[in-house]
């Protein structure tokens, strides 16, 4: 029994902290024979903790394991069955009656008896013992008795024992320092007292259970850990007690820091290679899932590999406490595996990506397609530019511009491979923020470093006052997120390069995409720099956001680099300019994708220089055109824009609409007046003439005295111009506006409508003039106001 003793201490209760006190072994009344033992334990740590536990053989029979336990507080009553004849039977009353049969009367006495010196000894309810021999409900048994059945009681503990040679060197050394040590015996035994409680209450004691933890507790097992956890805590519990003057001499003192060290270096290096073991084949086991994830355009996610290492963030953080060399080994390791493990991921999904965007098929396959278990793609770079060129034959070019958006309708702008480009760039993003984040928020919780430095700036204390910390915590702070951006940095170098390659590709299919980008992007850079304007994902996509708003930029000084290199056919009239009617769709386009954008002070920027430049190369166009009149050029072109900007109420435009209207107005009115001193291009001369006269300083009264504009020549001039002359000169009028206007603007009605105002007022000017000029002549026109405007509704009626 001694053995079995010994071995239940060693292998259940050491680990636990417990101390086995009793023990009997006993099995089930009135059933098969399946013998168990029952152990009477107490905890080495307080408060004290009594216990009942039960251990059986394996099923193997090589080894014990831990059944039940049931606390002596809830036992309410032990029933020896005869306190007279000996009898192997006792029943134990917890919150059911369990029935035993010891495998001798003696252990079940002896075992009582252990329980019975418990409960006085720690319980304030006290257990009703029933049927038990008075002798065995004493406080004290004979020693014989209580070495060979108690088997160790708690009382044996205090036994006098014999100094070992370790001891008696320590009592020499402080007897040596000690002059009083021999003359006064008390002192020095007060003071041997004193200085040696050092070494009890735990403080400089490390538990045989947590010994066991250090030196061979399962690191891959949750309970495992905790023990691990709980052993180095205290291992540095016991390695930082403050030492009184003196008590570092103690050779007890300095074999237990040995011991430390010893115990603190061995567990470092269990724990480094665990670490080390993990990272590989986890590294390993993530990779078999790339395949599903990339075919899908999603990236794998880490937070299993992440939930399983967190288990040892506080062991990482015992081991940068007392082994930093080791801890920057580890920390080195992690990115060096991690670093492999992302860069083939993210290379995956950035072709997948790109093969999508390219457009092959509609399942993002064709020829570019997955092959094989590894989700290794076919194809490279170059290909992918080449097809980037062919993807869409439809295309007038390459890359979009004003012009080819001029030419072009609404259904025909690509707007489903526009929209395509937009949600697989959206979906690229969306999967990077928060894997880059999930790693960042590991890398400090798992290797405990500092992610916001500009919180340890300050320290609330608990009355709420605020100071500064000390210069080396914060510098210590500040460093330790330095250490989190370059692990960041290396374990995803590769995400800026493929970002760009991406956003390359995606400028080259079509230079609008730079609109989809630059608002996506700018999305994400806010919402990564409202989490930590300092983290790695917000500081990327910062230097990536360049690299978009300068292709945005390029984009924006292409229009107009293609506006001002625009040639216009000698033998065609004019009409809408391509880059007009272009911009209008830009700017449809823009509006739809910059709404409530956070960059849409950089498309107001564009919109100003691009409204400037079709401003300025309308106004070119107009000068050359040889087969439209400048006027109508400028007339019909401005009044496309001043409708555009009218529509779409881009505030930032509202000066160029209001300049667009006018200059609208005024080529129209000019054309207009123009054109009417056609059909009635003598009577218009004639009265001209007048004008100048009068303007001359001649009296109005006094002009029909001039030779050139006497009546004669006044009624010489009406006559040519009757009825049927002046409607068949408007008819002719009508055509020719008719062919200098384009249909796309449709403002024929309009110019015929503004030129029979003008004809009105021209008409009633030149009554005046008669009036004034030529007094009781009774020179009249050979047509009267009705008339014109019947010329007028019939000729528009007519066409």
């Amino acid at each position: 029994m001694t053995a079995i003793k010994h071995a239940l201490q060693r292998d259940i209760f050491t680990p636990n902290d417990e101390r086995l006190l009793s023990i009997v072994n006993v099995c089930k009344a009135g059933k098969k024979k399946k013998n168990c033992f029952l152990c009477a334990t107490v905890t080495t740590e307080r408060p004290v903790q009594v216990k009942v536990v039960k251990v059986k053989k394996s099923d193997k029979g090589d080894f014990y394991k831990r059944q039940m336990a049931w606390e002596l507080r809830d036992l309410t009553e032990v029933d020896a069955k005869d306190a007279n004849k000996e009898n192997p039977e006792f029943d134990l009353h917890f919150e059911k009656v369990y029935r035993w049969v010891a495998s001798s009367t003696a252990e079940k006495n002896s075992f009582i008896s252990c329980i019975w010196k418990l409960n006085q000894r720690y319980l304030r309810k006290k257990v009703e013992f029933v049927n038990v021999s008075p002798q065995l409900l004493e406080e004290s048994v004979p020693s014989g008795e209580s070495q060979s059945v108690a088997g160790g009681d708690e009382d044996a503990l205090d036994d006098y024992q014999e100094l070992n040679a370790r001891e008696e060197l320590d009592i020499e050394s402080m007897m040596e320092v000690c002059e009083y040590a021999i003359s006064n015996a008390e002192a020095f035994a007060e003071k041997l007292s004193r200085e040696l409680q050092v070494l009890d209450g735990n403080y400089m004691d490390l538990s045989k259970g947590h010994i066991k933890a250090l030196q061979e507790g399962d690191l891959s097992s949750p309970k495992g850990i905790e023990a691990c956890i709980n052993a180095s805590e205290a291992l540095s519990q016991c390695m930082n007690v403050t030492l009184k003057p003196g008590h570092e001499k103690l050779m007890a003192v300095k074999q237990q820091q040995h011991l430390f060290s010893e115990l603190r270096d061995t567990f470092a290096r269990r724990l480094t290679n665990h670490l080390n073991n993990v990272f590989v084949h986890q590294g390993h086991d993530q990779s078999s899932t790339l395949s599903q994830h990339t075919a899908e355009l999603t990236l794998p996610k880490h937070s299993p590999l992440h939930r399983d290492l967190l288990r040892y963030a506080k062991l990482m953080e015992w081991l940068k406490n007392t082994q930093r060399e080791k801890y920057e080994g580890l920390s080195r390791t992690y990115v060096d595996y991690m670093t492999r493990l992302y860069e083939r991921e993210i290379k995956d999904f950035f072709e997948v990506a790109k093969i999508k965007m390219a457009g092959t098929s509609k399942d993002g396959k064709g020829k570019f397609g997955l092959h094989g278990s590894s989700g290794k793609l076919t194809g490279s770079t170059s290909s992918l530019n080449k097809l980037a060129v062919s993807s869409s034959n439809s295309r007038r070019s390459q890359s979009s511009s004003l012009l080819d958006m001029g030419n072009m309708s609404a259904s025909d702008l690509d707007v489903a491979d526009r929209t395509r480009f937009d949600k697989i760039f959206e979906q690229v993003l969306s999967e990077l923020e928060p894997l880059c984040l999930a790693e960042q928020d590991f890398i400090s919780k798992f290797f405990k470093l500092q992610q916001n430095p500009t919180l340890a700036e300050n320290v609330d204390d608990s009355d709420g006052t605020v100071h500064s910390r000390p210069p080396s915590e914060h510098r210590h702070s500040i460093s330790e997120k330095d250490m989190v951006r370059m692990m960041m940095n290396k374990i995803f170098q590769s995400i800026e390069t493929e970002l760009n390659s991406l956003i390359a590709l995606g400028d080259k299919i079509d230079s609008f995409n730079s609109l989809y980008m630059l608002v996506k992007m700018s999305h994400h850079v806010w919402t990564a720099e409202n989490v930590d304007p300092a983290s790695y994902l917000s500081t990327t996509l910062g230097n990536v956001l360049v690299t978009v708003k300068r292709n945005f930029d390029k984009c924006i000084s292409g229009q107009i680099r293609q506006m001002e290199e625009v040639k216009i056919s000698k033998k065609s009239k004019v009409g809408i300019l391509p880059f007009v009617t272009g911009f209008e769709e830009f700017a449809k386009l823009a509006e739809a994708i910059f709404r409530n954008a956070e960059r849409r002070g950089d498309l107001d920027k564009a919109y100003i220089k691009l409204i400037r430049a079709v401003f300025n190369n309308v106004e070119k166009v107009a000068n050359e055109s040889q087969k439209t009149p400048r006027d109508v050029v400028m007339m019909e072109n401005f009044h496309h824009i001043f409708s555009t900007l009218s529509s779409l109420k881009i505030s930032c435009l509202e000066a160029e609409r209001k300049e667009a209207k006018q200059k609208y107005t005024e080529h129209l009115q000019s054309y207009v007046i123009n054109s009417l001193g056609q059909p009635l291009e003598k009577l218009n001369h004639f009265f001209e003439g007048v004008e100048a006269r009068v303007a001359q300083g001649v009296h109005e009264e006094e002009v029909s005295y001039q030779l050139a504009f006497n009546k004669q020549e006044l009624r010489k001039v009406i006559k040519e111009y009757p009825g049927k002359e002046v409607k068949k000169g408007l008819d002719n009028l009508y055509k020719k506006v008719d062919k200098h206007l384009c249909e796309e603007e449709n403002l024929l009605q309009v110019v015929w409508h503004s030129m029979q105002d003008e004809f009105i007022r021209q008409y009633k000017h030149f009554e005046g003039l008669i009036n004034r000029c030529y007094p009781g002549s009774g020179i009249t026109m050979e047509f009267t106001i009705k008339d014109m405007l019947e010329y007028f509704s019939s000729i528009a009626q007519s066409h």
